[in-house]
């Protein structure tokens, strides 16, 4: 006799999942499903109450109706901390959790990886040796340096750590700014006007929002140092990525790097491709050996207390995409 939720596993590594969760919650009816276009056929078959669900084929074909307009699903859990692919949504019909913070270490990593990047002008040195020129080269330290972190959720914090460890000044903005450990200086998002033009680096981790969208528009750009770098791991729509091509054509700031678009994948026509101070990557700075499995224990763990009848962790607000 089947005990408790019948759960589906969407996800391009089903095998993996299905592993893990039957070790942890072995009574229990799973089903693997590792394509969008299958999932809402295999909820009716099933009537599954619980879908652990990740984002491995883009924004664009995600099959958000297949989970909210179910009649059987009660829990969405997200593998991943943005949620903006399945918003909005009713959490008196179903309830949305994620697992932020699964991947905020090796984010912060990325961000500092591409700030050193450019202040070693590594690219350069890149471009040199593929020519075989021998240039009197310099480096820059970024100690002494200010970061501007916009979101200071578990990523930012991380990245923030990191940030002080190496003598950087840390400028914070958050919707309701509080006293934060390793930011020099908490702000909310009215007073970004005052900051853009203080910052060396600005990392944007952020979830998209009504309120974050178009957040890094013209008057932002414009505000900047000509020096400032810009690291986006948030999601593509809060840069603007106009208003970026602008900047980068007038120069008006040192370069960029990116891992999120408005379109993913990044067509093979656009035009961030081809310049030489923007560094271009596969929307991957969570990506690491280890994530998911990491991802599904927190699953794992938070169907125990769903089955427990207890509140489960990492619940999102619809309204504030955390």
């Amino acid at each position: 006799m089947t005990v408790g939720p019948t759960i589906i596993l969407h996800t391009n590594a089903p095998a993996v999942a299905m592993k893990l969760l039957r070790d942890k919650h072995p009574e229990l009816s799973v089903y693997p499903c590792d394509s969008y276009a299958g999932l809402a056929a295999l909820i009716e078959q099933t009537n599954a109450e619980v879908v652990y669900s990740v984002r491995f084929d883009g924004t664009a074909r995600f099959p958000r109706s297949a989970l909210l307009a179910s009649p059987t699903v009660k829990w969405v859990s997200v593998g991943g901390s943005g949620t903006d692919h399945l918003g909005p949504w009713d959490p008196e019909k179903v309830t949305v959790t994620n697992a932020a913070g699964v991947a905020a270490d090796m984010m912060a990593e990325y961000a500092l990886g591409a700030m050193l990047s450019f202040s070693l002008g590594l690219r350069n040195f890149a471009r040199h040796q593929r020519a075989r020129t021998w240039i009197a080269g310099t480096v820059e330290p970024i100690q002494g340096k200010t970061l501007l972190l916009l979101g200071l959720g578990r990523t930012g914090q991380a990245l923030a750590r990191r940030a002080k460890a190496l003598g950087l000044t840390t400028l914070g903005v958050r919707a309701h700014p509080t006293p934060t450990t390793n930011v020099d200086e908490a702000h909310g998002i009215e007073a970004l006007p005052g900051l853009w033009g203080r910052a060396d680096f600005i990392t944007c981790c952020v979830p998209l929002l009504d309120a974050t969208r178009g957040l890094i528009g013209a008057a932002a750009f414009a505000a900047m140092k000509p020096t400032a770098v810009l690291i986006d791991v948030s999601r593509g729509g809060v840069v603007e990525e106009a208003a970026l091509l602008s900047a980068l054509d007038g120069g008006r700031i040192k370069g960029a790097a990116l891992d999120v678009f408005s379109t993913e994948p990044l067509p093979a026509d656009h035009p961030l491709w081809r310049y030489e101070n923007v560094i271009v990557t596969p929307h991957c700075s969570s990506v690491y050996e280890g994530w998911e499995e990491k991802a599904l224990d927190m699953f794992a763990d938070n169907l125990s207390r769903y089955r427990r009848g207890e509140k489960l962790l990492g619940i999102v607000d619809p309204r504030r995409g955390y």
